[in-house]
């Protein structure tokens, strides 16, 4: 068989099932959701499908009034299509690379625009950083994660997860932070002095400032976000 051949490029590129459940890594940049019931995708995500299966963008109360009023996760994009039947699921967002968690009852907290998809047994709620809001265009929010089952998200590159103890804390870039541990609370600080060094997108520099017991995921790119508009 020829290197080249359509043949070889059909037989190197075929989707394989590697039997990793509902949620398996195609590759790096594409997650295989094996679906048999529903699952909460980022909308927009979904590239290809086959199977029996419904889409529907996520209704004004789908999740409570109380959700309903937090513009900062539907004015900035990130949208929810719910996914229901049975088949297969393949979802991309802009070529980031996926990661794949198993949350096993604990909680995670995710940038809002980093969630790319997870499971209907998961509790989530939408935490707006209202204190960073001025600080940043568009502000920043982010999602929390909690209880069983798997959850997919999504970094420019391969990320890096610090380790967070009470006597060494982290300190990050916002716009180069993904997630962090459920246990851990942020608090916002800036500093002008390193307003050159240190971030990007205000005269100012912002830091995250983590303390306590966790982790927190960084990626190597600052992620600008677009001015919310809700």
């Amino acid at each position: 068989m020829s290197r080249y051949s359509i043949n070889e490029f059909v037989e190197r590129t075929s989707q394989r099932d590697r039997g990793e459940g509902k949620f398996e890594l195609e590759t790096s940049r594409l997650l295989e959701v094996n679906l048999d019931g529903s699952v909460w995708t980022k909308m927009g995500s979904m590239i290809s499908y086959r199977g029996s299966v419904k889409f529907t963008r996520e209704g004004i109360l789908e999740h409570g009034l109380g959700k309903m009023f937090k513009k900062a996760f539907t004015g900035e994009g990130v949208m929810l299509t719910k996914a229901e039947g049975r088949g297969q699921v393949y979802l991309a967002d802009a070529g980031k690379k996926v990661s794949v968690l198993d949350l096993g009852g604990e909680s995670i907290f995710v940038n809002g625009n980093d969630v790319l998809a997870f499971e209907d047994s998961i509790q989530w709620d939408i935490k707006l950083m209202r204190k960073v809001t001025a600080m940043m265009a568009g502000g920043l929010f982010n999602v929390r994660l909690e209880g069983h089952g798997m959850v997919a998200i999504t970094t420019h590159y391969d990320p890096v997860t610090l380790t967070v103890t009470r006597d060494n804390p982290v300190i990050t870039d916002p716009n180069a932070t993904v997630a962090w541990s459920g246990g851990l609370s942020p608090q916002f600080r800036t500093d002008v002095s390193l307003k050159t060094f240190f971030g990007r997108g205000s005269g100012e520099s912002i830091q995250m400032h983590f303390e306590g017991d966790g982790f927190v995921v960084v990626q190597p790119y600052e992620e600008v976000y677009a001015k919310a508009t809700g």
